[in-house]
């Protein structure tokens, strides 16, 4: 799984906290409304050319029926959160340890909802 830039990151957090199709002039716009690093008045060039590396990597989909093209993020945000997670547990040399580690730090909310989520029938 790829990981993101600050700006792939500020792009991303828009449409997956959005929902919504935007443009890369809309993106644009919202990020130097957000302020911040990845919110600095960016050209739409840049905008485009963040959003195409995103849309290799597979986090979001163009659509081009439209002008000027709209995205939309592929996959939630909590996909891609699992996925990372995923994917450190794959690197660990012992998962065992990474997985006693990670559940010794979690709050009793979550570790109860770790139990009831590995309680429920998986599909």
């Amino acid at each position: 799984m790829a990981t993101l830039g600050d700006l792939e990151r500020g792009i991303m957090d828009i449409l997956w906290d959005t929902g919504d199709r935007l443009s890369a002039y809309d993106l644009r716009d919202r990020l130097a409304a957000d302020g911040g690093e990845a919110g600095k008045r960016l050209a739409a060039t840049t905008v485009l050319t963040v959003l195409s590396r995103l849309e290799h990597k597979g986090f979001v989909a163009r659509d081009r029926a439209s002008r000027p093209h709209v995205y939309r993020a592929a996959s939630s945000r909590a996909d891609h959160m699992a996925e990372l997670m995923h994917e450190v547990l794959g690197g660990a040399a012992d998962r065992t340890a990474v997985l006693e580690r990670f559940v010794g730090q979690v709050s009793p909310d979550d570790a109860d909802m770790l139990r009831r989520l590995l309680d429920r029938p998986r599909d």
